[in-house]
């Protein structure tokens, strides 16, 4: 089982980006989530969506800004993030693990985890 983020970079305060998490290897339902973690702390959570891309989750500082989506034809399920600030500069990662519903946002609900993007938000 595997995820691989990609679609990080460089943007300016206000800009945008979509990240996206491609899954292989999962053969039943799977709820996908999106961390970040800024230096020299801990993976903290931002958005989080059941299996079958009816119901997401996000916490409050990314609502109304980042949106959480999947393509399950494409195995795939990405994170929209615009009006982004500085504030947003960190590694993101995408979190899997089988079941329907969202799984919040404690780490050890998944169990599959990708290598991370980064993101960097400075003009």
């Amino acid at each position: 089982l595997q995820l691989v983020e990609s679609g990080g970079g460089l943007v300016q305060p206000g800009g945008s980006l979509r990240l996206s998490c491609a899954a292989s290897g999962f053969d039943w339902d799977y709820a996908v989530g999106w961390f970040r973690r800024y230096p020299g702390k801990e993976r903290e959570g931002v958005a989080c969506i059941s299996s079958g891309g009816d119901i997401a989750d996000y916490v409050d500082s990314v609502k109304g800004r980042f949106t959480i989506s999947r393509d399950n034809a494409k195995n795939t399920v990405y994170l929209q993030m615009n009006s982004l600030k500085p504030e947003d500069t960190a590694d993101y990662y995408c979190a899997a693990d089988y079941g329907i519903h969202c799984k919040g946002y404690v780490i050890g609900e998944y169990d599959y985890w990708g290598l991370g993007t980064q993101v960097t938000v400075s003009s």
